[in-house]
Parts: C-alpha cells; sequence; structure tokens
C-alpha cells in the first residue's frame, strides 16, 4: 500500500539544501570576485549545474517504482564502473592536484566517485537482499569491495574510499550475517589502511598533525590550525553572516571541504547546534524509515543511504574540530560540488520513495 512521502526528512533535505546554498553564497563571494570579477559566480554554477540537476535526478528517482530500481541496480552500478574507468584516459579524464578523479565533457565535469555512493549501495542492498544469499557470500562481497577499492586507490580518493566501505560494512552486519564476518571486515580495514599509509606517506603527515598540530603550523598543519582558528572566532552567535575572516584567503579550501569551519565563524556555537541537530534528525528519519520496511532490499537501501550521508556528514565536522584527522570529503549539501550534492539529492529522492511503501 502506498502512503505520503516523509514530509519531516523532505523538510529537514530542504533546510539543508537551502543552508547550503546560503552560506555558499557568503563564503565564495571574495573568492568568485577575485577569480571570475563577480561575487555569484559559485554560487550560480552551483545552482545551474549542481542543484538544479540533482532536483530532477531526485524527483525522478523519487518517482520511479522501486522493483525497477531494484532489477536495475547491477546496471546502473555496472555504468558507474565505466565512468569509473574513463577517468585514467587522456582527453577525457580531468587530472587536478595529481588526482585523477573527474571526467571533463565539454563545460561538463563530475566525479563519478561521488555517484558510486548511492549506486553501490543500491548494488548492495539488492544483493544482501536476495533469497539465497548466505554467510558462503563473504568471499564474494570482500571481491566486489576489493574492486571497488582498486578503482578509488588508483585515482586515488581514499576519504570516498573509506565513507563507502563503513557504509557497505554497516550493511553487511544489518543483513543477519555472522559476527564474526565483521569482526574479520574491520580488522581487514585496519589493516589496509596501514598499508595504505605505508604505500603513501602523505596520509601518515595528516594523522601526525591530527595529533600534533604545532609540529607545522605554517604548512601541513595550517588548514586544521585555522580552522580551529574560525570554529573559536564564532563564539555562542558567531561574527555575523558574511563577516567571516578566515574566507579571505586564510583559510584552505573554504567553500569546499572546510565549509563547516566557516559557517561556525559565522553562526557560532548555535548554527553549528543547529547543523548538527538536522544532520541527527536526518539520521533519525532515515533509520524510522528502514525500520518501518518489511521488504529486505528496501529496508538495507534505506540504511546504507541515510548511513552514507550521515556518516560524511560527521565525518567532515569532526575533521575541523580535532576530532578527526583531515579527510578531504566535502560537507553533505553544503559544501561547494556538484558531484556530491547530485548524489545526496539522487539518494534523498529514493529515501522518500522508499517511505511511501507501507506496510
Amino acid at each position: 500500500m502506498k502512503a505520503r512521502p516523509d514530509y519531516i526528512l523532505l523538510g529537514i533535505s530542504i533546510i539543508l539544501v537551502f543552508l547550503g546554498m546560503l552560506v555558499l553564497a557568503t563564503v565564495s563571494a571574495p573568492f568568485s570576485l577575485e577569480k571570475h570579477g563577480t561575487t555569484t559566480y559559485f554560487l550560480f554554477h552551483q545552482i545551474i549545474y549542481a542543484l538544479i540537476p540533482g532536483i530532477i535526478l531526485g524527483f525522478t528517482a523519487f518517482k520511479l517504482p522501486l522493483s525497477f530500481i531494484k532489477k536495475n541496480a547491477f546496471n546502473f552500478l555496472l555504468i558507474n564502473l565505466i565512468f569509473l574507468a574513463l577517468v585514467f584516459l587522456p582527453k577525457i579524464g580531468l587530472n587536478s592536484g595529481g588526482a585523477a578523479r573527474w571526467i571533463s565533457l565539454g563545460p561538463i565535469s563530475f566525479q563519478p566517485s561521488e555517484l558510486l555512493k548511492p549506486f553501490f549501495i543500491l548494488y548492495l542492498a539488492a544483493w544482501l537482499a536476495r533469497p539465497s544469499f548466505s554467510k558462503k557470500n563473504f568471499l564474494p562481497f570482500l571481491i566486489i569491495i576489493g574492486l571497488l577499492s582498486l578503482f578509488l586507490i588508483l585515482q586515488p580518493d581514499i576519504s570516498t574510499l573509506g565513507i563507502i566501505v563503513l557504509t557497505a560494512s554497516l550493511m553487511y552486519f544489518s543483513a543477519n550475517t555472522p559476527i564474526l564476518q565483521s569482526v574479520f571486515i574491520v580488522l581487514g580495514g585496519i589493516g589496509s589502511l596501514f598499508l595504505l599509509i605505508k604505500i603513501a606517506p602523505y596520509r601518515l603527515n595528516r594523522i601526525l598533525v591530527f595529533l600534533k598540530p604545532e609540529i607545522d603550523p605554517l604548512g601541513i598543519g595550517y588548514q586544521m590550525k585555522q580552522a580551529l582558528i574560525a570554529v573559536g572566532s564564532g563564539g555562542l552567535l558567531g561574527v555575523g553572516l558574511g563577516m567571516s575572516h578566515q574566507k579571505f584567503g586564510f583559510l584552505p579550501q573554504s567553500i569546499g571541504d572546510s565549509i563547516f569551519a566557516i559557517f561556525a565563524e559565522e553562526t557560532g556555537f548555535m548554527g553549528s547546534l543547529l547543523l548538527i541537530l538536522l544532520f541527527l534528525g536526518f539520521a533519525w528519519q532515515g533509520l524510522k524509515i528502514a525500520k518501518s520496511s518489511n521488504d529486505a532490499f528496501l529496508r538495507l537501501a534505506a540504511l546504507g543511504i541515510s548511513s552514507w550521508i550521515v556518516i560524511q556528514g560527521f565525518i567532515n565536522i569532526s575533521s575541523m574540530l580535532r576530532i578527526f584527522p583531515l579527510t578531504g570529503i566535502p560537507l553533505p549539501f553544503i559544501s561547494y560540488g556538484g558531484s556530491h550534492l547530485i548524489a545526496e539529492l539522487i539518494g534523498i529522492g529514493i529515501l522518500l520513495n522508499i517511505s511511501k511503501q507501507k506496510p
């Protein structure tokens, strides 16, 4: 039986997207003026190439029959894997900062690894929900994770890989699988992290700075130091929207990964608390949707989508508060960037679609 979608989740999502546009408008203004001669370039770019396509694709995901989404989950993932491979091709793949993560098609560029998050969650939910699934499928599960890891390590995009592995592990654990398999996944993940650090020592620098930010305050520790200054400057109520000092070239990635620090500076503790409560409310509603479903695929898909967005959000916020090492992942709905916002709005559309299905 079909019912109305979850209006509370819809309301929280609208508020988060609105906050994202509002904060981006204030934070990006000086950088936009310096680079493009207008204060609204990045805001309009986000609206035209991210928000509008994201709403269209999210509404499509909301209207599509869930049986169709489940049936074609593997096809969606396969197409995404093809795009992940294309990032390594010259003239198609776009290399920036030593990372091959983007595909450039004329004036449009996008990051396939961001779209991998919702599509892999759908595929994994369909795979785990099969009637024939059993504990013997543990090895195929590891092979799937290994294949995705290979694509993302080569880019490299370890932060995205971490989000996907955490979400996949939670979904696998929730599919009534043996507890020892989940323990093995955790231990394997820790071992893989040490191996990745050994392969690329710059990852060790992020952990060292996290533990001792004073070791190089003007070098590898600069971003974390400036983020803490921005957060501390906000006080209780903030310095006011548009009044941040750190956005004037002091804090790296101020419109991207570090945007929460600017948000905290301008809105203070109360604004930061509101944002955190919105993410907690999102998690609560997402888990309610998952719990209310009698269908294994819908339950796991809802759990995966809500977990992905909330885990990513809190890792980003924690890295700005020095609770977690710097990761380089965007703050959902808030950070500048088209690919992640489109992926998140697709996830919202699927969650709202699932919320219509009442037992």
